[in-house]
């Protein structure tokens, strides 16, 4: 790796801005770059000249599919349009463009799709320009050595919220992809490359925001708190929403201002937003450090604006690294119906089970089924007086080492159910109403977090690989 040549969007940022002399603009463009950015409120951020732009492409909430497959869970033509949305603005102000967790999961081939998109649209507009990667996929090695070291640790030792137990090396072996989140010291080491824009695999949210404004000597809890905010662009407003966000951050506070003039950022709004993803609303876990927002201060400006203040940061001896993994565990097929009979609703979980012996002995294995029952419990637990007792929604899942034997599981125990007798039936016409034909689906592979740990002992540049790419599309448009 070669530190650029002549000025790039990074080296005039450290070199031009000076802390004290003016507020520093950071202008937040997406919370998951790919389900689009609206434009009319991003243009107003540009108009106020930011000193960069930043951008969460990722997260591990949607399952573990998107890591398992290397898959991304956004559109193209949408992560197309908003890629280019951001880095011509970027390019047009000079400014760098920092993206993290890229195309969702931040994998090895979700990093390198997003690195192939970002390249066509700098070819359409023939630009020129540095570009650092992160690479974020852990070395199994150096898992295995912490699995026997006994350096891998439970994010949750009781098992109640993530009972994964530590895997051992063979099962390490099996996952398809692995990563880590990189943090803001991370970050921070591939922007000392100096290049215009940076794409980063599997990130902490705040390294994004955080990393610049603290390689220019703003204070660390300042640039954090405002980071854990602003990535979710506007979603601390009231009303909450996607528009982007502007912070100007100060020595001794920052101050949140929505762009859509319709959506303002208060006290409470924003103080509320320190409850998201986050079981203490007084600490945030980073992985250089603890952020400790017990004191913070949250101050109205005006109806629009709030001004923050009062965080503080305890750095950790050692920076800890959250690893994430997934294992593909066959193919699936969704069975969807509902159930309008009361005498079947009532007896739904006996129905279930007594179909799914009956199906077994149809359908050789192996395969299994997971019941997803609405209204009576299927997104959290009911207590029999609130179950519904006139109409509940099936969501069966079939899980199978082949998409054609999940899909027969499913379709057998369709027809099974369908026909299912019990006590007081009035009709053999059938127990189920189905909204789509076919009522099953197939429903891709299925794959199952066997990751999601905490790894120590390990230095970061250990894990994260760092890459420079300089490209050059003028000459090809001349």
């Amino acid at each position: 790796m070669t530190h650029p040549t002549t000025a790039t969007a990074v080296s005039r940022l450290l070199d031009g801005h000076r802390m004290g002399q003016e507020r520093l603009r950071v202008l937040s463009a997406s919370g998951q770059l790919g389900f689009g950015i609206v434009q009319e409120s991003f243009e107003r951020g540009l108009e106020r000249k930011p000193h960069f732009i930043g951008c969460d492409m990722g997260s591990i909430d949607p399952g573990p599919f998107y890591l398992g497959s290397g898959q991304m869970a956004a559109p193209k033509d949408m992560v197309l349009r908003d890629l280019e949305l951001v880095l011509l603005a970027a390019r047009q102000l000079n400014v760098p463009l920092i993206i993290g967790s890229a195309g969702t999961a931040g994998a090895k081939p979700q990093l390198a799709a997003t690195l192939a998109l970002l390249q066509e649209v700098a070819q359409k507009h023939g630009l020129s320009f540095s570009v650092a990667t992160v690479c974020s996929d852990v070395p199994r090695q150096i898992l295995i050595a912490a699995v026997q070291d006994g350096r891998l640790k439970s994010l949750d030792p009781d098992g109640v919220a993530l009972p994964l137990s530590v895997p051992n090396p063979s099962q390490i072996e099996l996952a398809t992809h692995i990563v880590a989140q990189c943090g803001t010291h991370t970050f921070i080491e591939a922007l000392t490359h100096q290049p215009d824009v940076l794409i980063a695999g599997r990130s902490c949210d705040t390294a994004i925001f955080a990393a610049l404004p603290q390689m220019l000597g703003y204070d660390p809890a300042l640039s954090l708190h405002m980071a854990k905010i602003i990535e979710c662009t506007s979603l601390c407003c009231t009303p909450g929403g996607r528009d982007a966000i502007l912070a100007e951050l100060g020595q001794f506070d920052f101050i949140l201002e929505s762009m859509n003039p319709n959506a303002h950022a208060t006290p409470a709004s924003v103080a509320a937003h320190a409850l998201y993803e986050q079981a203490d609303p007084w600490v945030v876990e980073e992985p250089e450090g603890t952020l400790h927002l017990r004191h913070a201060k949250y101050t109205a400006i005006d109806a629009h604006r709030t001004q923050v203040s009062g965080a503080q940061f305890v750095p950790r001896l050692a920076p800890t690294l959250k690893v994430e993994g997934a294992v593909h565990t066959g193919s699936r097929a969704v069975l969807l119906a509902g159930v309008a009979d009361p005498r079947m609703i009532e007896m739904m979980p006996k129905a279930l089970q007594t179909v799914l012996e009956r199906v077994q002995k149809l359908v050789p294995g192996p395969w299994s089924m997971v019941p997803h029952v609405y209204g009576q419990g299927a997104v959290r637990s009911l207590p029999p007086a609130h179950r519904s007792l006139h109409e509940i929604g099936l969501v069966i899942e079939f899980l199978a080492p082949t998409a054609n034997m999940a899909k027969t599981a499913a379709s057998v125990f369709k027809q099974n159910l369908l026909h299912f007798g019990f006590p007081g039936r009035l009709s053999t016409g059938g127990n189920l109403a189905f909204a789509l034909t076919p009522s099953e689906i197939e429903a891709n592979e299925c794959y199952q977090f066997m990751l999601y740990h905490q790894l120590v002992g390990v230095s970061p540049q250990e894990v994260f690989g760092i890459e420079m790419h300089a490209w050059n599309f003028e000459e090809a448009m001349a």
